[in-house]
């Protein structure tokens, strides 16, 4: 089970492990959205761009740096709502590349409702050269107290 509201700090960092790319991801994230963009999904035109092989969609590292941070367990059951992402997209990402996400809580806050609190964390995606890849900022509104009877291996 996540964390909750209080059990973050302002300025905790977290690194997530990594996690190689494959081209079936790519593959699968273009079934998903309907994007078959060719610089995404088609090796032969992609090598007549500047990337010289295809590259992932760009929205795809958002989603990826949310479950790698799913692997930490620090929102899963706790985060009520994802009230906004803003994101950069700085260098691409190819199959056979391995990231990692390293976050900081950059803002906390209470809201109106008592069992609310909002937190902000700064998100960066990483290559294995250490590379920044992508970057952003999030906008989470987490629980300040977990569901009674779910705590992930809880036996009631």
């Amino acid at each position: 089970m996540g964390r909750v509201y209080d059990e973050f700090s302002l300025g905790q960092r977290f690194v997530t492990p990594g996690r190689t790319i494959t081209e079936a991801d790519i593959g699968a994230f273009a079934g998903l959205t309907g994007d078959y963009n060719p610089v995404h999904t088609d090796a032969d035109f992609a090598a007549k761009t500047e990337f010289k092989t295809p590259v992932s969609h760009g929205p795809m590292g958002i989603g990826i740096a949310f479950g790698l941070a799913s692997r930490l367990d620090l929102i899963d059951g706790t985060v009520i709502a994802l009230l906004g992402v803003n994101w950069d997209f700085r260098a691409p990402v190819r199959a056979g590349d391995t990231i990692r996400a390293i976050i900081e809580v950059t803002e906390m806050r209470a809201v109106k409702h008592p069992d609310h609190g909002l937190i902000g964390l700064a998100i960066a995606l990483e290559n294995q050269a250490g590379t920044v890849v992508q970057q952003g900022s999030a906008r989470l509104l987490m629980r300040r107290r977990r569901i009674a009877g779910t705590a992930w291996g809880e036996i009631p």
